[in-house]
């Protein structure tokens, strides 16, 4: 989609300090990722049942899916996790830092692996978002961003809040109809992230928060 172009670099330098030190990174360095899971709970109980990669490969936007169709998966669902990672991968997320590393750091504890995500520099959109546009939105969601920021319109969407039943459902022996399109709003959400990534930066490179 023409909207996913990125410049061969992404000038961060004013988006994430911190977290990312670098002027200006490379594409194809960017990895956003999503999960969907069993509950926002979080802690040892909670799964993430689906993985979602988004990156920049071969001057298009590619979007790759884990999906558990078995509990007894899961260790082999983090090991190809793990294999799509490289060292100098810059993680990008929206709450990945409060909600989706954490979870999945605690899934690789129980399977007795190192979570590929420590070490990495990690971009949490949804900081910059909070600082460009509290007090101007009612809330700072991603719905909310695709909606007033991004011209993103979902028809169809699954509710995030209806995928543990709709993975639940599938395990049970029922029909895979709504965990696909569970499969559909986390493509949805890796294609927002993106674009969001593009649209925090201007042309000189500045991202616009204040």
């Amino acid at each position: 989609m023409a909207w996913l172009q990125a410049p061969a670099t992404v000038p961060v330098h004013a988006l994430a300090r911190a977290a990312a030190p670098e002027p200006e990174i490379a594409r194809e360095r960017f990895k956003c990722f999503d999960t969907e899971t069993t509950g926002l709970a979080g802690g040892t109980g909670t799964r993430a049942f689906q993985i979602g990669v988004g990156d920049w490969h071969d001057g298009a936007f590619r979007v790759r899916q884990l999906t558990l169709t078995t509990l007894a998966a899961e260790t082999a669902m983090l090991d190809e996790f793990a294999r799509w990672l490289r060292p100098d991968d810059v993680l990008v997320s929206y709450n990945g830092k409060s909600y989706d590393a954490p979870l999945l750091a605690t899934r690789y504890r129980l399977a007795r692996r190192r979570s590929p995500l420590l070490g990495l520099p990690h971009l949490d959109l949804l900081y910059p978002v909070r600082r460009r546009y509290r007090g101007h939105w009612p809330n700072c969601r991603l719905a909310t961003v695709e909606r007033e920021l991004l011209g993103v319109l979902r028809e169809h969407d699954l509710p995030g809040s209806e995928a543990p039943r709709a993975w639940l459902e599938y395990l049970r022996g029922g029909s895979a109809v709504d965990l696909r399109r569970v499969g559909e709003h986390n493509r949805q959400d890796l294609r927002s992230l993106a674009l969001l990534l593009c649209r925090l930066t201007d042309g000189s490179g500045v991202v616009p928060v204040g």
